[in-house]
């Protein structure tokens, strides 16, 4: 099972090559919410995400002949990026599996990278059976978006950072896809902060998580149709809702139109770009979906990979 000493651990791996990301604050907000808010931004890490840290602690625990063989994933985007680049800083070659409808900013920047890019169709095919089946022809090792400990391992360091920086939080709001950033940050802060109330959140649309964890077991939907394509997911994880179920408070929902208006705040009022996913944890917090707000409440800004057509299309100006 995940453990503090397994984050612990990656954050020495990632030391130095990772972005210790920054601490946002804003007293509008804090005003607007009702508590003091920690807003952890991700969006800044490598690649523009924090999917860079899970990625690099795989790939930097793999032995010289499977290096010297490459590696596999699969992902909507940001999984893709940060394979890519971990792949490259570590001599390694890369394929990556992504929805023939990623935004067209991932795609570019995953063979920016250096990566193959095969694509698929996410609404009629099996990502995963297809992704294994690539890996195996080829004899790639496959590194999961989330489904790994040591990927779960890597994101987890977002919490551990965010808690050494700003100390005991009350609540920590972390946006969920395959649930991989939710398990590593619950495993580490539950341990740093005793009793601190761990929240996810998922779109309105895709809400496969908070299924799960009334039904006590994965439930599987359809494909959602989002816009926060880094959270279109069938199910959650088989390892990460392990995890998850047991520190996880709840799952809460927020609409599309939700997540534009945390986006709309996030450019207009912190000055940052947030993706659509990046933006649903602060949604959830604009909207009004945690109840008994605590004094002191960390939000994961997880990632700001959007470009300016799309950026523009969503908030309706172009």
């Amino acid at each position: 099972m995940l453990s503090l000493t397994d984050v612990q651990a990656a954050a020495e791996r990632l030391k130095g090559v990772a972005h210790r990301t920054p601490v946002l604050t804003s007293r509008t907000l804090d005003e607007r919410v009702g508590a003091q808010v920690f807003l952890k931004a991700e969006n800044f890490q490598r690649i523009g995400a924090f999917k860079f840290r899970g990625a690099y602690n795989a790939i930097s625990r793999l032995g010289p002949e499977q290096l010297a063989a490459g590696v596999a994933a699969y992902s909507s985007g940001n999984h893709a990026q940060a394979v890519a680049l971990a792949a490259r800083l570590a001599g390694t070659s890369v394929v990556n599996l992504m929805p023939e409808d990623s935004p067209p900013t991932k795609l570019a920047a995953t063979r920016g990278y250096g990566a193959e890019v095969v694509t698929y169709d996410r609404y009629t095919q099996d990502r995963t059976a297809l992704a294994q089946e690539l890996a195996t022809e080829r004899g790639r090792t496959l590194i999961p978006p989330y489904d790994h400990e040591d990927v779960m391992a890597g994101q987890g360091t977002v919490a551990l950072e965010l808690i050494e920086e700003v100390g005991h939080l009350g609540a920590l709001i972390v946006p969920v896809g395959g649930g991989g950033l939710m398990a590593g940050c619950a495993t580490a802060a539950t341990m740093l902060s005793p009793g601190i109330r761990m929240i996810g959140v998922e779109p309105a649309a895709g809400d496969d998580h908070a299924r799960s964890l009334a039904a006590g077991e994965r439930v599987e939907i359809a494909i959602p149709r989002t816009i926060a394509d880094g959270q279109a997911i069938s199910t959650p994880g088989e390892l990460t809702f392990a995890v998850n179920q047991r520190l996880v408070e709840s799952f809460e929902l927020v609409s599309d139109a939700e997540i534009l208006e945390a986006m709309t705040f996030a450019f207009e009022r912190l000055k940052i770009v947030l993706e659509p996913s990046g933006a649903s944890a602060l949604a959830a917090l604009l909207a009004g979906r945690i109840h008994g707000m605590p004094e002191r409440v960390g939000v994961v800004l997880s990632g700001g990979n959007v470009g300016l057509e799309r950026f523009l299309e969503l908030l309706g100006t172009s």
